[in-house]
């Protein structure tokens, strides 16, 4: 069943890419990403934090933090950085899902369970909407998340680097 009429949407409203767009940008992680620089950093560093947590105690068994300091803080920030990256790749693959779903011409979706899936074409006026979002909202976040995977890998090499070294 396709349609293109907007006041005969028929998908459901919690299914409908703006709201979905919508509920994303106001939960609380995703809500993280349209901070400031210094406060998405602030918050990123917060999880990091946080991981360490986990990661000190784990490291301090194979590294002594008194006899090998380098190799315990270079392990701890590298153990805890897993909190960082798999946080990060859930901001990413939601911000992408909604992205695809408003760029998106068609719209799948179920009427009331999975076995009765239908796809709505959507109006122009609508299309144009939802991309411009995609373009000027969900395109910047996308890229800050890119950008911060890259300094995420730089200091990863960095810290391999001065393993070696040391």
């Amino acid at each position: 069943m396709i349609k293109s009429s907007v006041s005969n949407c028929p998908v459901p409203s919690e299914q409908q890419p703006l709201n979905e767009y919508e509920e994303l940008k106001s939960s609380w992680l995703f809500r993280d990403c349209t901070l400031t620089w210094d406060k998405f950093i602030v918050k990123i560093a917060w999880i990091w934090f946080l991981s360490a947590l986990v990661a000190g105690p784990v490291v301090a068994t194979s590294f002594h933090p008194n006899t090998q300091i380098v190799q315990f803080l270079l392990c701890s920030l590298a153990g805890s950085s897993i909190g960082v990256v798999l946080s990060l790749v859930r901001l990413y693959l939601g911000w992408s899902y909604v992205r695809d779903r408003l760029a998106s011409p068609i719209i799948f979706y179920e009427e009331s369970g999975w076995y009765d899936g239908q796809t709505w074409v959507k109006p122009q006026e609508v299309l144009m909407r939802d991309r411009l979002i995609v373009t000027y909202e969900i395109q910047p976040i996308i890229r800050r998340l890119q950008f911060t995977f890259v300094g995420l890998a730089v200091l990863f090499v960095a810290g391999t680097i001065v393993w070696h070294i040391v």
